[in-house]
């Protein structure tokens, strides 16, 4: 038996299990997974803060901040959780005539609200834990203002980036049959898309109200936040959406039979 998957059994995987298989599962659990994975993804954010402070220079600064950020898919894709983001990879079963958009979309929806529900419980435990003072207080807010202060068009792009690796870095953790091979996937499209600047809607759950509430001038507005999710939010989504699965299902449609949506 190989030790990894070829593409093309990726793209089956996807189609049956990722996108068949999860909009099976029960709405309470949909929302405790997706509750988790904000929660998972806030660790990473935290950590990458936290690790960035003082280092110089830029370039190992945001290597190791994109290195430790990477444990938040981890425990996504291997403790389980359900993360809006690497969610886009459904369009497959869409497209593959195993579901319908509408049963697609409301998923998704559910999964993006319960996120950002994990994602400021972090936020709310940090601040109450007292941990994010000095200059780790001074990274979260420069990192929260930065992002905030994106113009919607800078934002869309940078998400479409962002997802485009993160659904790959899903895709490689599909073609390990080992916990080994499904991290070294992870690792490498993770750190790369958070060292190259790219925006990631659910991270930004966390990375700008944990900046709000941190920052006592009052520079970071809900305006602000607002603009960064809903760019990034749907340039995440044809990211994955549609560099990934869709074009892989093009790619691999023939791995796909047709039977009536659901």
């Amino acid at each position: 038996m190989a030790n990894f998957n070829a593409p093309e059994n990726i793209a089956e995987a996807v189609i049956e299990k990722v996108g068949v298989k999860k909009c099976q599962l029960g709405f309470v659990q949909v929302v405790l997974l997706g509750i988790l994975a904000g929660a998972f993804i806030a660790f990473g954010a935290q950590l990458a803060t936290r690790v960035q402070t003082g280092v110089e220079p830029f370039g190992l600064r945001i290597f190791l901040g994109g290195a430790v950020f990477s444990v938040g898919l981890m425990l996504v894709v291997i403790a389980g959780a359900e993360l809006f983001t690497g969610n886009n990879l459904i369009m497959m079963s869409v497209l593959a005539g195993k579901k319908k958009v509408g049963t697609m979309l409301g998923y998704w929806l559910i999964v993006f609200i319960a996120n950002f529900i994990g994602s400021l419980l972090v936020v709310w435990l940090m601040k109450m834990s007292n941990i994010v003072t000095g200059d780790v207080a001074a990274t979260a807010i420069g990192i929260a203002k930065s992002k905030a202060g994106l113009t919607f068009q800078e934002a869309f792009f940078r998400g479409i980036l962002c997802n485009w690796l993160v659904c790959l870095a899903v895709w490689l953790a599909l073609a390990a049959n080992d916990i080994p091979g499904k991290i070294l996937g992870i690792f490498f499209p993770i750190m790369a898309f958070v060292a190259s600047g790219f925006e990631h809607s659910i991270a930004n759950m966390y990375f700008i109200p944990m900046g709000m509430i941190l920052d006592t001038t009052g520079s970071i507005t809900m305006g602000g936040f607002m603009n960064n999710l809903a760019a990034a939010t749907l340039g995440n989504i044809v990211g994955g959406a549609g560099f990934v699965a869709t074009v892989y299902y093009v790619i691999f449609r023939k791995c796909a039979n047709k039977p009536e949506a659901k």
